[in-house]
């Protein structure tokens, strides 16, 4: 499975093509589709850019992507820095009126088991979130949700090309105790070759503006559909 992450906790400022508003989800989301990609995670963000919660935002946001690219999951952020305190966040998750498939969960923060929670009870596939140079391995493992979740999504935060792959063993190490599948991906300098030791051990991974903002040549990429479309190159290559 490769999943696309359009966006993240960045800003336009950052990238020229980074989709903030529906309408530009929405064609992020297709064009990745079309370039391989068959999960989605975004950010819902207000108008002013920053990331939300909001149900009137994550609805806006979800019917636009789903009628873009309709058939394909779409998941969301529960990250802390979104709503800080984890029962008002558990209390908007609970008025949202239109739901993502799955949401991802950082195991790190504090409530995480009572945000997942909630989203179990809706109904919404849960990715626990686990960082490496966190505790949140051991946070995940001891939590009651770690036989419930849709599957882990292990985050190598090493961002050196060479330290990110031996990174991403250590922590595929540390989760072995984990019997659901595991979604392992890099950040900035470390997401192609954390891509890259995903592709060789036959794991989900994933890829777009939100990890990184270049190619595996180190060029500024055009958009979330040249990433996927280079990834899928990788995955193609490791598979034959």
């Amino acid at each position: 499975m490769l999943q696309a992450c359009l966006n993240g906790a960045r800003s336009t400022r950052e990238h020229f093509h980074l989709p903030v508003r529906p309408e530009e989800l929405a064609k992020a989301a297709a064009d990745s589709v079309a370039a391989g990609a068959t999960d989605i995670h975004l950010h819902p963000k207000s108008p002013d850019g920053a990331d939300s919660l909001d149900p009137h935002v994550v609805a806006a946001a979800l019917r636009a992507v789903r009628a873009a690219a309709p058939g394909v999951l779409v998941g969301v952020t529960t990250g802390a820095w979104t709503v800080p305190d984890p029962a008002d966040r558990a209390r908007i998750i609970r008025a949202w009126t239109v739901l993502p498939d799955h949401a991802s969960v950082n195991w790190h923060e504090p409530g995480a088991d009572a945000v997942a929670a909630v989203l179990l009870e809706r109904g919404v596939g849960v990715e626990a979130g686990i960082c490496s140079g966190t505790d949140g391995d051991r946070q995940f493992l001891r939590s009651p949700h770690r036989d419930r979740v849709l599957r882990v999504l292990a985050e190598v935060t090493d961002r050196s090309p060479r330290g990110a792959a031996t990174t991403a063993e250590a922590l595929l190490e540390r989760l072995r105790p984990a019997t659901t599948p595991i979604l392992l991906h890099g950040e900035a300098a470390g997401a192609w070759p954390v891509l890259t030791v995903a592709a060789r051990r036959g794991l989900a991974t994933r890829i777009g503006l939100e990890d990184t903002l270049l190619l595996p040549d180190g060029q500024v990429a055009a958009d979330n559909a040249e990433l996927v479309a280079a990834a899928v190159r990788i995955l193609d290559e490791a598979a034959s």
